[in-house]
């Protein structure tokens, strides 16, 4: 390997990454440094001592150093939510480790899972889960050999809550509660879409002469933005005849391409319209408190006890199939009845079979 060889940066679509030919002559690689300087640094700090023979030159970093790099690395191609989600539940592991160094750090699985243990449980699979992909980062950078957040145990996800959906009586009465945003929650819960999906659906979306709308942009702090983190968001809905009247009774206005609007005939500001509209109207109605997302559980279990299978009803609400089995599966009350008529009518069939055979 000749004496000058510093390796060949490139850009990749999460970072940057490098290339070069190891002491046998073999072409290697690595990706996922937060910069080109990044690259070059452990290249010369950590892979050209190895191919010499000599011990990798580590520079002690400790968790928040760590963090603020993983942070900038991850920036490239996504959302600032995400970013700011995640900066949030590291956080956690920052109050609690910041100021330990990577190395010190490494040796503290036990710490790690009582800490896990103490934090609250809604929120304990997201921040673990933060914690050990950022640590995962720093394994695969060469600033320590193993992940002691993996050490420490497992990260099992949080069994899904019990879902109260609404009924479709609920809906008429909230509707008829919510005066001109009645048509909304009718619409949404026929539709299964997110808040942040409704309050960005325009007329254009809506195609009737195929009786479907389309899920094309979202709004969501305070920015309207098209559909592309995946496939699946970006999608055909059926319309039924409920949200096709919700659709019906809403009055169109010039200076608005929004179905669904603030008075001003801006985005709805969804904790305001929680606060003022929303929660009024649900204790006129008598409702237990519920939050709008709900709207989206009352279709998934409407759906599935209708009959829709969980492929199906993947596609119409954007997600995975995995998710709809975890979380509306075993909970869509109602399913039952429907999965009865269904083993009573193929009995049904097969005695007439067996009757008819038996005449013949």
């Amino acid at each position: 390997m000749p004496r000058t060889q510093r390796g060949s940066v490139y850009k990749t679509s999460k970072g940057f990454g490098l290339r070069w030919y190891d002491e046998e002559g073999a072409r290697r690689r690595k990706a996922g440094f937060s910069s080109r300087s990044a690259a070059s640094t452990w290249f010369e700090d950590v892979e050209r001592p190895r191919m010499r023979g000599q011990a990798a030159v580590v520079v002690p970093l400790t968790l928040s150093e760590h963090v603020s790099r993983y942070l900038d690395a991850h920036t490239v191609g996504r959302e600032a939510s995400t970013i700011a989600t995640l900066r949030h539940r590291l956080s956690y592991a920052e109050q609690a480790f910041g100021d330990l160094s990577l190395q010190e750090l490494e040796r503290r699985a036990a710490e790690i899972a009582a800490w896990a243990g103490a934090l609250p449980e809604g929120s304990r699979y997201g921040i673990v889960q933060a914690f050990r992909q950022a640590l995962e980062a720093a394994v695969r950078w060469g600033s320590i050999r193993q992940n002691p957040a993996k050490l420490a145990g497992s990260n099992p996800q949080p069994k899904p809550e019990e879902i109260h959906p609404f009924t479709q009586e609920d809906i008429d009465v909230l509707a008829v509660e919510l005066g001109e945003y009645g048509p909304l929650v009718v619409f949404a819960s026929e539709t299964g879409m997110r808040p942040s999906e409704w309050r960005a659906v325009e007329w254009r979306d809506v195609d009737r002469l195929a009786g479907v709308v389309l899920v094309e942009r979202t709004f969501a702090f305070g920015k309207a933005k098209a559909y592309g983190k995946t496939t699946r968001s970006r999608r055909r809905i059926p319309l039924s005849t409920r949200a096709l009247r919700a659709l019906d009774a809403i009055p169109r206005r010039l200076d608005s391409r929004l179905i669904f609007q603030s008075p001003k005939g801006d985005y709805i500001d969804l904790h305001n319209w929680r606060q003022r509209d929303w929660k009024p109207a649900l204790e006129a109605a008598g409702i237990p408190s519920r939050r709008p997302y709900d709207l989206r559980h009352s279709f998934a279990t409407w759906a599935l006890a209708a009959g829709l299978s969980i492929f199906e009803l993947a596609r119409y609400m954007g997600t995975s199939v995995e998710m709809i089995d975890r979380t509306y599966g075993h909970l869509a009350k109602g399913a039952e009845v429907s999965a009865q008529a269904k083993f009573d009518a193929y009995a049904s069939r097969l005695g007439q079979e067996r009757a008819t055979a038996t005449e013949r």
